[in-house]
């Protein structure tokens, strides 16, 4: 996906519970700034979600959204927008990299919005969502 906005960040913790926190939608209201609520719409068979809608108020985006997820393993999980008001694209991945006791985590995320906005405030606007996910992420699973 091109202009995508990509950041990454290093947690000390494997890859499986990382994993389990991203796939915990509905705490993520919790540690993610702007989230008000998420509900967990459907599941696959092992329980993570497959669809989801999102409340969020972040600044210049406040919508109701809904999300469709492909998960592999604990490896990455990926998200397309099915539905939204304000946003016509949310496309991201979480990709982890386990590496001894750490894990390296990317976050690579596309949005577009159906107001008119110059390119370089949604690469701002996507900058500033990656980076306080990976931050939060981070303090989420480290506890810190």
């Amino acid at each position: 996906m091109a202009d995508m906005t990509e950041a990454e960040i290093v947690i000390n913790a494997p890859a499986s519970e990382i994993m389990d926190v991203i796939a915990d939608l509905e705490n993520y209201p919790a540690w993610s700034e702007g989230v008000q609520k998420i509900d967990v719409l459907t599941s696959f068979e092992d329980g993570r979600p497959k669809t989801a809608r999102w409340t969020v108020d972040a600044g210049i985006i406040k919508d109701v959204y809904d999300l469709e997820y492909t998960w592999d393993g604990n490896h990455s999980v990926s998200w397309t927008l099915i539905q939204g008001g304000m946003l016509k694209l949310d496309d991201g991945t979480y990709t982890l990299d386990e590496q001894g006791g750490e894990t390296k985590v990317s976050y690579k995320l596309k949005v577009d919005l159906s107001i008119p906005m110059l390119g370089m405030m949604k690469r701002k606007a996507e900058k500033s969502i990656v980076d306080t996910a990976l931050k939060g992420l981070k303090k989420r699973v480290e506890g810190s």
